[in-house]
């Protein structure tokens, strides 16, 4: 299967983070940049609920906003997750005022979620941004089971 004819939402998440990391980085920009971006986005993001580990979480209360850019019209798509009494849930649409936002390209986007880059060496770079609590931030990737390539 190529990237371009899968779907993150019904993909094995290990599956997944395979194809992404054996796809070369020109089709993935095509893939980001045509019909089946939000195919993408939508499908990682639905299933991040099932990979939060909530016995990590504790009592955390928190609204994440991931704004993933590179749209082709130059835009960005910004996707809600809320984080309440040891759950997470995707919102329909981001309506809450966010604790953290992290904002990363489309490509960098899809390496980080499928652990094919390292979270800190993004941030060291500026490939991921932050804003709000930067103490959260550096607690997401112990949030989610990312998986491994």
């Amino acid at each position: 299967m190529s990237a371009a004819e899968a779907d993150p939402a019904t993909m094995e998440p290990r599956a997944f983070a395979q194809l992404i990391k054996r796809t070369p980085t020109g089709e993935l920009r095509d893939v980001m940049g045509g019909e089946r971006r939000g195919v993408f986005l939508d499908g990682i993001f639905v299933r991040m609920p099932g990979l939060f580990r909530a016995d990590r979480a504790g009592a955390m209360e928190a609204v994440i906003h991931w704004t993933v850019g590179d749209r082709p019209d130059g835009g960005a798509d910004t996707y809600e997750l809320v984080i309440s009494s040891g759950t997470c849930r995707l919102s329909a649409r981001p309506a809450r005022q966010p604790r953290l936002t992290l904002t990363v390209g489309a490509l960098d986007f899809l390496n980080l979620v499928t652990g094919n880059a390292h979270p800190m060496a993004m941030f060291m770079t500026g490939k991921l941004k932050a804003a709000g609590d930067i103490p959260l931030a550096t607690r997401i990737p112990r949030l989610f089971d990312i998986p491994k390539a």
